[in-house]
């Protein structure tokens, strides 16, 4: 049987904590006070993957604009870490391949207006697989070719 990620993480910590491994047992700790303090609020028990996966998504991108702005190789190991628990990214040609496959499924013209349908389609179909800025940037090129 298959951890859920939420388990994963929770297993990760304990070794951590007895490895005695400072930064992972810090930022899985942070990590799953998220994941807690989310549950309690929404009344949920078990967060699903998804659930998950966004509050990795934020933290990720939280340690890539602190590295950003002060760089360090425990904010790099952090990074590496949380990082490692997201599904693997679509490369920008397997996206590009994914958006056109889905505008010419529409059967319809489209136009730059209706790049949301476009995305959203998308996002339906490969949620959490692919950073919202590239595709929002292919998406743009595709139906600018289109037109």
């Amino acid at each position: 049987m298959e951890l859920t990620l939420k388990e994963k993480i929770n297993a990760d910590y304990m070794s951590a904590f007895k490895a005695k491994n400072t930064i992972a047992k810090n930022l899985l700790s942070v990590i799953k006070g998220e994941i807690q303090t989310i549950e309690k609020n929404s009344g949920v028990e078990n967060m699903s993957d998804e659930e998950v996966i966004k509050i990795l998504k934020k933290t990720v991108k939280s340690l890539k604009e602190t590295n950003a702005s002060f760089p360090s190789t425990q904010t790099a190991e952090e990074l590496f870490i949380a990082e490692s628990y997201l599904p693997k990214q679509m490369s920008e040609d397997e996206i590009r391949v994914a958006v056109d496959a889905i505008i010419s499924s529409m059967r319809t013209t489209l136009t730059i207006k209706e790049m949301g349908k476009v995305m959203g389609q998308f996002n339906s179909k490969y949620a959490g697989l692919a950073d919202g800025k590239l595709v929002s940037q292919v998406v743009k090129e595709a139906l600018s070719e289109k037109v």
